[in-house]
């Protein structure tokens, strides 16, 4: 089996890909991206292709899909935090110009499974004690929510126009090892294991349903290899948890006071809730968490504190959290 995984270089693309070569001997994987990866180590050569293109190079991906695929992951997006790009041609032209570029290159070929990695922003912000469902309608509060939708309205259009059997995976707050640190996990757990102040924007109440890694990568195997996934699936713990609790969470694990708390303006774009169902994928997939939060911190700490040199050095340590900041 060929698999192309498209953002192979970044957090998820990258625990994706080491699955799908752990998966079976028989898998095949070419990882794709527009910047190279900070930790290659431990990929077999003979099984693993990384290729440096954008996926909104349409000669390139055309060039690229000649080998053959017989699946894409495309995990590939211009995120606030990779690039502080609320808005603009280059989220258009990544998210939305990108997404139709492989899709009409995966239809032309052939592929026989397409899963689109979408974001629960699509459906902004969710009411108290209520996690989306499938069947939500799209409400994108900014740019960024409103390009990932555009790209999902994509996929869906050539699955159900061209038959092309595209999936859409929304997923929420995703956190784990080896994360870049302008994300709000890593931003504070290294803030904490320095012992310097960790930003909490405005009251830092805003809910988010936080995933592992490892289990998100657990559902998307399972799309891959599911014979008939439902077009839309939502991949979520169903639990929401505030950044105040979180970054309190990580305090405590590290041995940290509290003061190191420091509350600073909110954002201009700000959902004070997100939420998802995960119902839907639960039954069609037979997947749930294995991980909660206060064990996937846990293990999430431990990383850090054993790469010190990977987000202090490979990543840019401060210059890259201050950045993110503005």
């Amino acid at each position: 089996m060929r698999v192309l995984v498209t953002g192979g270089a970044g957090f998820v693309g990258g625990h994706l890909v080491r699955a799908l070569l752990r998966t079976s001997s028989q898998i095949r994987v070419t990882g794709l991206d527009v910047r190279r990866p900070s930790d290659p180590d431990g990929l077999d050569p003979r099984r693993y292709r990384f290729v440096r293109v954008d996926v909104a190079d349409r000669k390139a991906i055309d060039a690229l899909f000649v080998q053959g695929f017989d699946a894409v992951v495309h995990c590939a997006a211009l995120t606030p935090g990779a690039g502080g790009q609320w808005e603009g041609p280059a989220l258009v032209r990544t998210n939305v110009v990108g997404t139709q570029v492989l899709l009409e290159a995966a239809l032309r070929s052939g592929v026989r499974r397409f899963v689109q990695v979408s974001t629960d922003e699509v459906y902004g912000p969710a009411p108290p004690g209520v996690g989306f469902s499938e069947e939500s309608p799209p409400n994108p509060q900014g740019p960024y929510a409103a390009s990932r939708a555009a790209a999902d309205l994509l996929c869906l259009g050539y699955r159900r126009m061209y038959g092309l059997p595209a999936v859409v995976v929304r997923i929420p707050s995703v956190y784990g090892p080896a994360q870049p640190i302008e994300r709000f996990v890593p931003l504070a757990i290294t803030r904490a294991l320095r012992g310097t102040a960790i930003p909490i924007y405005g009251d830092g109440r805003q809910e988010r349903d936080w995933l592992y890694v490892e289990d998100l990568v657990e559902a998307l195997l399972r799309v891959l290899f599911h014979p008939d996934p439902r077009p839309v699936l939502n991949v979520a713990t169903g639990k929401t948890a505030s950044y105040l609790a979180v970054a309190r969470t990580v305090l405590r694990i590290v041995g940290r006071p509290t003061s190191l708390l420091e509350f600073v303006t909110d954002r201009s774009v700000e959902c004070r809730r997100s939420a998802l169902d995960p119902s839907r994928a639960r039954a069609y997939l037979g997947w749930r968490p294995a991980v909660d939060l206060e064990e996937g911190l846990e293990r999430t700490v431990a990383w850090y504190g054993a790469h010190r040199a990977w987000w202090e050095v490979c990543t840019g340590g401060e210059r890259r959290i201050r950045a993110a900041r503005g």
